[in-house]
């Protein structure tokens, strides 16, 4: 798979977040690669561990959209968004193999595909303010 691909998955894994605690979510991952018919296993353990990383830092990702957003809140966002967002922080600031650029490039895609009218500028705009 490409990263751009895998990164999407990784996505909709970040998003499972919002539904279930945190301990569930390896078997939430498990559930998800019964479903992936093209997924190799180096796919899938990078998907895994990606997915493990970003919600080991959920709590200082929101901590910091929270301080670089006004009136939009992380309790007050579109879910969809709020995984994108997350997903875009955690590999801006902790994962060194992406580009703060092509993290920013890839959310807003993942919004366009997957948020309203809105969120890809949304998306853009808090980001950029955190790439400062």
């Amino acid at each position: 798979m490409k990263r751009t691909e895998l990164r999407e998955h990784i996505f909709k894994m970040v998003f499972e977040i919002e539904f279930h605690d945190a301990d569930e979510l390896p078997e939430q991952v498990e559930l998800y690669f019964e479903q992936l018919e093209d997924a190799r296993e180096k796919d899938q353990e990078y998907i895994r561990v990606k997915t493990q990383k970003a919600a080991q830092k959920v709590e200082e990702i929101d901590s910091l959209l929270n301080t670089h957003t006004t009136g939009w809140k992380t309790t007050r966002m579109n879910k969809v968004d709020l995984a994108i967002l997350r997903l875009a922080v955690y590999e801006m600031k902790w994962d060194e193999d992406v580009p703060t650029g092509v993290a920013i490039d890839e959310a807003v895609e993942l919004a366009k595909r997957y948020s309203s009218d809105e969120g890809p500028a949304f998306v853009n705009a808090v980001l950029a303010k955190l790439a400062d």
